[in-house]
């Protein structure tokens, strides 16, 4: 048993430093390719050891694939280095072997190199039409199929641009730890929220403070005038999530935002953009004070931290309080402007997007949402495309094959 015992800790002695070799030198010693990376075997490990580490090498964040080019068809091949594997080539075949009129196609990829006995590389393709997966363990050629093209317009796109392909950089374990990291953000719990505040930690350096019970302000309705401005952060549930991922893509401290006038007999009222109607339409309305506060403090689950933020006294004696009303009027019941949300952060070709985001992920992601959400995805942009382009086009994917 003693014997045992000594081979077993000496093997795992040599693993160890293979492994740690591996990790630090992996470019130095392909004679000498480590069995594993330590990386590649924290989840086998007892989740005490293991989840502090993986939450420390991976985030939310690691769930934005990267992208590393687009597989064209003839003599063009596309090489890149991998998370496992670090050579990488890949290139397009067209076929017919359905008889179908426009075809399909074979991307052919061959990889090699990897970094350890262990490890995978996890990989998206996408077109305009459609969007896969597949991930690789073994170092040889693959192949990816693509039986026929959705239409005309599919073919006509790949010919001449591609099927881009996307790396997961933190393969499949850290794929399905940012996974885990992701999800709670939009839910309407404790938990929810707590990773809400985690993400805007560790990505922004955001932070929110609790404040000693009792809760109470000493800010009056008294002290509020027309101009004044609410910067609204919400961090738990569905629109708690979504705030939180618009707070990191756009830089901003607030999710949301609404202002206050008040009318020629004192009253406060609010106005604000995305207030949900008897119908359910998100719509732009002006409510009486109390009714927007009521909201908030006792129906609003995403549990709001609203910042009241005055105007200075020599801004606010030039605020033209006439010319307020009237705009707020013209715009009173009139639809959420989804036709500037994404435009308020992306308002450049690729200078707005914090890394690994670009600009062939984003269209990607539009790509799937389409697809699973089409009238969420019509809202959110076609009608702004539609507005800057002046065209009445109904589907996202017409605008990336013109």
């Amino acid at each position: 048993m003693q014997i045992l015992i000594k081979k077993f800790t000496s093997l795992f002695w040599v693993i160890e430093v293979l492994g740690f070799l591996g990790m630090f030198f992996p470019l130095q010693i392909h004679a000498l390719k480590a069995p594993f990376h330590p990386s590649d075997v924290l989840p086998v490990l007892p989740r005490q050891v293991s989840w502090p580490i993986l939450n420390y090498l991976n985030g939310a964040a690691d769930l934005l694939p990267s992208f590393v080019g687009a597989a064209l068809p003839a003599n063009n091949t596309l090489d890149w280095k991998g998370a496992c594997f670090y050579q990488n080539t890949a290139w397009l075949e067209f076929h017919n072997k359905t008889g179908s009129q426009f075809g399909g196609g074979t991307l052919h990829l061959k990889i090699s190199h990897a970094h350890s006995w262990t490890c995978m590389d996890l990989y998206i393709f996408a077109t305009p039409y459609r969007v896969t997966w597949d991930y690789y363990f073994l170092s040889r050629e693959h192949t990816l199929e693509f039986n026929e093209w959705d239409s005309e317009a599919e073919y006509e796109y790949v010919k001449h641009k591609g099927i881009s392909i996307f790396l997961m950089q933190a393969g499949m374990l850290g794929t399905l730890q940012a996974l885990w990291d992701v999800f709670p953000l939009f839910t309407n719990t404790g938990w929810g929220e707590n990773s809400n505040l985690g993400f805007l930690k560790k990505h922004m350096g955001a932070s929110f403070e609790q404040r000693p019970q009792p809760w109470v302000t000493n800010v009056s309705v008294d002290d509020i005038h027309s101009g004044d401005f609410l910067a609204i952060s919400k961090i738990r549930g569905r629109w708690g999530g979504f705030e939180t991922l618009e707070k990191w893509v756009s830089g901003a401290y607030a999710g949301h935002t609404a202002v206050c006038l008040r009318d020629s007999e004192g009253k406060l009222w609010v106005g604000e953009s995305g207030h949900e109607d008897k119908e359910g339409r998100d719509i732009i309305a002006i409510m009486p004070w109390e009714e927007w506060w009521e909201f908030e403090l006792k129906k609003d689950d995403a549990n709001p931290h609203i910042a009241l933020l005055p105007l200075r006294p020599d801004i606010r004696a030039k605020f033209n309080e006439t010319a307020a009303w009237e705009y707020a009027r013209s715009m009173d019941g009139k639809p959420y402007g989804y036709h500037n949300l994404i435009f308020s952060w992306i308002d450049t070709i690729d200078g707005n997007y914090p890394p690994p985001l670009d600009a062939h992920l984003v269209a990607s992601v539009m790509t799937v949402w389409s697809q699973i959400q089409p009238s969420y995805a019509a809202n959110m942009w076609n009608e702004a495309l539609n507005k800057r382009l002046g065209t009445k086009v109904f589907s996202w994917t017409c605008y990336l094959i013109r």
